[in-house]
């Protein structure tokens, strides 16, 4: 079992052992092979590694241009810069172009804590979602990290990942089944579903083991992919358990609450709450203290579903 690491460096060493036997992976990076924990690849395989500079326009023109050249490019970058600094170059390189570049964006959401604003990745699954062509998966732990990569090397088309900085527990006791597309219920429950996304996964399952105290039973889903959006798990958990709350570290517009929110709006409308950053720019401090001032705690899903269950 896979414990206690960074899923960028899960990331890291699964595409290095990947591209050993598969010259066609090439990975990029904009200075941020540190960030990125590259540096062993590009020691080990410097002919499958091109060092971009400060340059995210270039990281995915490249990209593009490899992958239509019949190689499997991994851009990385730090997700805040890849997915607003290059957002043109996506939205026309990648998507409509339908080039097969898998964007690696690390240190997500608030993971740069004390850099601010500048520096969080708040927006960017909204940006990518709504970006026709473009597929958007959020790992939630190191298993499923490993899993991804290697699933993300025959898979054909452009993808943007996310992930964040610090070392993450395990939502997963051993593997999984991981499809892109097909969202994993990790808990069982009939009175009200949790959704959670990337590292707010754990939060979900942890809060739906405080529930079970009080006499709650909380089905938890792993939404790793924000699109394509599992449609049949989120109409299924209203369907049998008639109340959902999301959590994600994201602004609460446009991001997994809002996805989870347009299905049931158009097909069965449930009570829903969604947790996430608010409309504001961002307080500054380390990850954790960020999560708790905004309410990214198990503390605060507890209090949530027991508020929406009353209704």
């Amino acid at each position: 079992m896979i414990n206690n690491k960074p899923c960028r460096k899960i990331f890291t060493e699964t595409i290095l052992e990947l591209a050993k036997d598969n010259p066609e992976i090439m990975v990029l990076a904009t200075d941020s092979r540190g960030s990125v924990t590259l540096n062993e690849f590009a020691e080990k395989l410097p002919e499958q590694f091109i060092e971009i500079g400060i340059a995210e326009q270039n990281l995915v023109g490249v990209s593009a241009g490899l992958a239509t050249g019949g190689l499997k490019p991994f851009a990385c970058a730090p997700a805040c810069f890849i997915s607003a600094r290059s957002f043109e170059q996506v939205k026309v390189d990648l998507a409509y172009s339908n080039t097969n570049v898998k964007l690696i964006g690390i240190s997500g959401g608030v993971s740069y804590g004390a850099l601010g604003t500048s520096h969080h990745s708040l927006q960017d699954i909204a940006m990518m979602r709504a970006t026709a062509g473009m597929t958007v998966i959020l790992p939630c732990d190191n298993t499923q990290t490993k899993q991804l990569t290697k699933t993300l090397v025959n898979f054909d088309g452009p993808v943007y990942v996310r992930m964040g900085r610090g070392a993450v527990e395990d939502v997963y006791e051993k593997e999984a089944e991981f499809i892109i597309g097909k969202a994993n219920q990790i808990v069982d429950g009939t009175d009200i579903t949790i959704i959670g996304t990337g590292e707010t996964v754990i939060l979900a399952k942890k809060a739906a083991k405080e529930l079970k105290k009080d006499g709650i039973s909380a089905r938890v889903l792993d939404m790793h992919t924000l699109k394509p959006l599992d449609t049949e798990a989120i109409l299924t958990a209203a369907e049998e358990t008639g109340k959902i709350i999301t959590i994600e570290e994201h602004y609460a517009l446009g991001g997994l609450g809002g996805a989870v929110a347009e299905i049931l709006a158009v097909n069965k409308p449930t009570p829903m709450r969604i947790l996430g950053i608010p409309d504001e720019q961002t307080v500054t401090g380390n990850s954790a203290e960020v999560f708790k001032h905004y309410g990214l705690t198990i503390k605060n899903l507890c209090k949530n579903a027991k508020e929406l269950l009353e209704k």
